[in-house]
């Protein structure tokens, strides 16, 4: 590769860019935003124009949900294409319009329309907003055209507030507009627009007055335009850099940047969460949204957990990376997030408290620049809002709890009490000792507040009846006012102290119920054997965390069955349509969730890289716990855990359907290889003799011809016995073989077997040892015969030709014995069982063959008949090979034949 080349090379990180989002979008659809700054700038038209563009190209599209408003030049255009019927949701009495999302998937056209993307749907409806029913068109594989205003991203949300004074509720993620494949801008000059707007063709005349008063003002409009303009331009841009990069086109590529903002469930922190995702896209760079909790945060988290939830929810939406770290400061927590996530800028808001407040305490933005060394610290400032947030009036419409104050007061009232009576006996000062237990004892039990009012209660308590002049507020000894002061400050940090511990003690205490309930739910899922275990487990560990029921559901071909359910928890055909859309769209659904939130549950996919193994569904008994970040993430834990025992236990199958898959083609390939020598020697040694006997048969003596004819009839012998062990074998794999027992006499079984192999024998020396007195055992003698038969073949063909063989026989109580020996190598202590195995044979000497069966059928016949069958290996060399049967006692015969 020359220079050149390596140069105009795209770097790995492009490729891997490239190919990471080639991946994302196979079998998913193209987006298409028809994008404008207001109302009536014509983008449902211009989306229409498109349509028909791509009908004329015969491209199947439709019409899922577009609203023309009664404008004419719109219906006009809309006439002509297919329209799929709305869905009609009733909602308080009243049938509401929604797109048929399911008729549009069942319809599957290559392009849908859907007008309004911004829109919220009826209450009822699968989804909560309409861009998340884009979303699942998408993942079908469905192309879609829509329509959107610019004030509807939700990273704009308050730069539009700011500009028009008018907040914007309904919201699209920015994601939308990044995943987008096209974005068309539909752009008219303001003038123009206000010109159509007066003509009525925006809004009705009611509307439009109203319309022009509060929104429709040219400075909002020339405002937006460019917020619309901008947005597409730098769409444009990062279009032009990813085919640059793509194709190593030389260009000054900027280092990679992280952005961090932390939130705290300040009613400011969607705006810096929404400021620093705009500072991400101008720098093209990652983004982090983290929230430290701290102990001595523990109520504030209580009282703002939901704004925290949704401040974190808000991020992830807008396409940041959210996280929750448990520290005690957060300047030094956001500094050590940030240096093990390389973090290059961090964004805090502005102080918004007094300035001799950050006297006593430093403000976060000073604490954090100071610790940030060489990360670059981004101050966004707000403009204080007349409205008052709504977690602050929450706060002051939080009824006050006069009880601990009371209690307060009744704590000083004893100490003083106590202080009068011992006053004789110590000094003043020392009285103070007794208001600090107070202080103590309200700061344990009451609160941080109580405690406070008890401290200063304290003081002028102390002032009043023992500092002279008493009875008075007086103080004749300036020196007391150090007392004072020293009481009320150690009262105050005691109270402070005693309340960060407690508030630490409940965080802890939190902590440790969660890791508990993991522990015991790991442990049991890991000493699980099988699905029924392991769900059995599931459903005990999360009755014992949770206050609710759990249903889990795993498919069960084309549908899912519930395969466990906490008692009295059924489901219905509503339940089981939820479940079934959280399965096939690998999303959570149900409660707590914007799609399909009118489900009574909550229903988590158990997600692995690769599928979905099933649905945990979660009935909880408080509607907040859905939402609450702490039981989010111990269900999702759950979840979690849950999948990766079914995926063990599955995997498990799996291997031992790998192993019997592979044993059984180690068995067939064993088979094969035999098949193919065995059957092939004989048939080699037949054919030959036969083929010299027809060529040249009257040229060959006498002697040369009966020598062929006895060749071919040996192998034809050998032959014909490999095909009866193999058909043999077969019959006992299948159970076919039906033994024909009657009384046999030993002496005839070994007479038979010796006889059957007495060819095969020739010069070699078989010595035969009967017990004098053997009964008449009951038996298949045709299926015995060829045990004995297969053991003494097995000994010729694995001991020297010079040496004996030895057969003997005798019975033990009610067991007969049956023993063949001879003098071979014998066989490896570690293969002793496994020589009974199909196929196995160990090396054997030059010219012994066999298929490796001989031994498996003897060991399939003599089972068959009750008995056992063993190898070993003999004092001095050889192996022996024991046979026992049981004998019945209803049929001893002690009459010998």
């Amino acid at each position: 590769m020359t220079d050149r080349e390596e140069e105009n090379r795209p770097s790995p990180e492009a490729m891997l860019k490239l190919a990471k989002a080639e991946e994302e979008q196979a079998g998913r659809g193209r987006l298409k935003i028809f994008l404008g700054y207001a109302a009536g700038v014509g983008k449902t038209y211009a989306m229409l124009e498109a349509a028909w563009e791509r009908k004329l190209e015969d491209r199947d599209i439709v019409a899922a949900y577009v609203e023309t408003h009664g404008r004419f030049e719109t219906d006009s255009l809309l006439a002509g294409l297919e329209i799929i019927p709305k869905a009609q949701v009733q909602y308080q009495g009243v049938m509401l319009p929604e797109m048929d999302i399911d008729a549009v998937l069942a319809r599957k056209p290559r392009i849908a329309l859907v007008d309004e993307l911004a829109h919220t749907n009826a209450p009822g409806s699968r989804h909560e907003k309409r861009w998340q029913d884009v979303e699942e068109l998408l993942a079908a594989g469905i192309d879609v055209y829509t329509t959107v205003n610019i004030q509807h991203f939700e990273s704009l949300n308050d730069i539009v507030a700011q500009i028009t004074g008018v907040v914007v509720r309904e919201t699209v993620p920015d994601r939308l507009l990044d995943m987008a494949t096209e974005i068309k801008l539909v752009d008219i000059p303001p003038d123009e627009l206000l010109q159509r707007l007066q003509e009525g063709k925006v809004y009705i005349p009611e509307q439009a007055a109203w319309a022009r008063e509060k929104f429709f003002k040219p400075g909002n409009l020339m405002a937006l335009r460019e917020l619309a303009l901008r947005r597409a331009a730098a769409r444009v841009d990062d279009q032009m850099r990813a085919y640059m990069e793509s194709r190593a086109i030389a260009g000054p590529w900027p280092a990679a940047e992280r952005l961090l903002v932390c939130v705290s469930g300040s009613p400011y922190s969607e705006r810096l969460i929404r400021s620093t995702r705009r500072l991400a896209d101008e720098l093209n760079a990652e983004w982090h949204t983290v929230f430290i909790e701290t102990p001595g945060g523990g109520r504030h988290l209580q009282e703002n957990r939901e704004r925290v939830w949704h401040d974190l929810r808000l991020a992830e939406s807008l396409g940041g990376k959210v996280a929750t770290v448990t520290a005690t400061s957060v300047a030094e927590a956001l500094i050590e997030y940030a240096v093990k996530h390389n973090v290059t800028k961090i964004v805090v808001g502005k102080p918004s408290k007094p300035r001799w407040r950050e006297f006593l305490l430093p403000p976060l933005v000073d604490q954090v620049i100071r610790l940030s060394g060489a990360i670059d610290v981004y101050v966004v400032s707000f403009e204080p809002s007349a409205e008052k947030p709504a977690a602050a009036i929450a706060r002051l419409k939080k009824p006050v709890l006069w009880s601990g104050y009371m209690a307060g007061a009744s704590l000083v009232a004893a100490a003083t009490v106590a202080g009068l009576l011992v006053r004789p006996f110590i000094t003043p000062t020392n009285l103070v000792m007794i208001y600090l237990l107070a202080v103590v004892l309200a700061a344990v039990r009451l609160g941080l507040r109580p405690a406070i009012m008890t401290a200063f209660l304290s003081v002028l308590a102390f002032d009043f009846f023992f500092v002279p002049p008493r009875l008075t507020f007086v103080v004749a000894d300036t020196e007391y006012l150090i007392t004072f002061a020293a009481l009320f400050t150690v009262g105050v940090v005691i109270s402070k102290l005693v309340a960060t511990a407690g508030e630490r003690a409940v965080t802890i205490r939190e902590r440790e119920v969660q890791t508990a309930s993991l522990y015991y739910l790991s442990r049991d899922l890991a000493a699980a054997a099988d699905i029924t275990a392991i769900l059995d487990a599931i459903i005990r560990n999360f009755g014992e965390s949770f206050n609710g029921r759990l249903a889990i559901l795993l498919p069960e071909g084309e549908r899912l069955e519930t395969k466990a359910a906490s008692q009295d928890l059924q489901l219905d055909s509503k339940e089981l349509a939820v479940a079934d859309w959280a399965f096939r769209n690998r999303q959570a659904a149900g409660q707590g969730t914007g799609t399909l939130g009118s489900a009574a549950l909550l229903y988590l996919p158990m997600q692995t890289t690769a599928s979905v193994l099933g649905i945990v569904g979660v009935q909880l008994e408080e509607e907040t716990d859905y939402t609450n970040p702490l039981s989010r993430r111990l269900l999702e834990a759950f979840a979690s855990q849950a999948t990766l025992a079914i995926e063990r236990v599955q995997l498990v199958k799996q291997a031992e359907q790998t192993q019997l898959i592979q044993a059984r083609e180690s068995l067939e390939r064993a088979l094969l290889n035999s098949v193919s020598h065995d059957l092939r020697t004989p048939l080699v040694s037949i054919t030959g003799a036969l083929g010299t006997l027809r060529d040249k048969g009257s040229r060959l003596g006498d002697e040369s011809r009966r020598e062929l004819l006895e060749a071919a009839w040996d192998e034809s012998q050998r032959l014909n016995r490999f095909v009866g062990n193999l058909l043999d074998m077969t019959r006992l794999q299948a159970g076919a073989v039906k033994l024909k027992e009657e009384p046999s006499d030993i002496q005839d079984l070994v007479g038979c077997a010796l006889a059957a192999i007495e060819q095969r024998l020739g010069n070699r020396k078989v010595d035969v040892h009967l017990q004098s007195d053997l009964p008449l055992v009951s038996m298949d003698m045709a299926l015995m015969t060829q045990v004995l038969v297969n053991l003494l073949d097995n000994a010729l063909k694995y001991s020297p030709p010079e040496s004996g063989i030895t057969l003997a026989a005798w019975v033990e109580g009610s067991l007969l014995t049956m023993e063949v020996a001879d003098r071979g190598p014998g066989v490896p202590e570690a293969d002793l069982k496994r020589v009974f195995d199909k196929f196995y044979r160990i090396p054997v000497p030059e010219g012994a063959g066999g298929t490796g069966l001989g031994l498996a059928i003897c060991k399939g016949i003599v089972e068959e008949h009750g008995g056992k069958i063993r190898a070993e290996n003999r004092a001095g060399g050889g192996l022996r090979v024991i046979v026992t049967l049981p004998v019945k006692v209803d049929r001893l015969n002690t009459e010998h034949l």
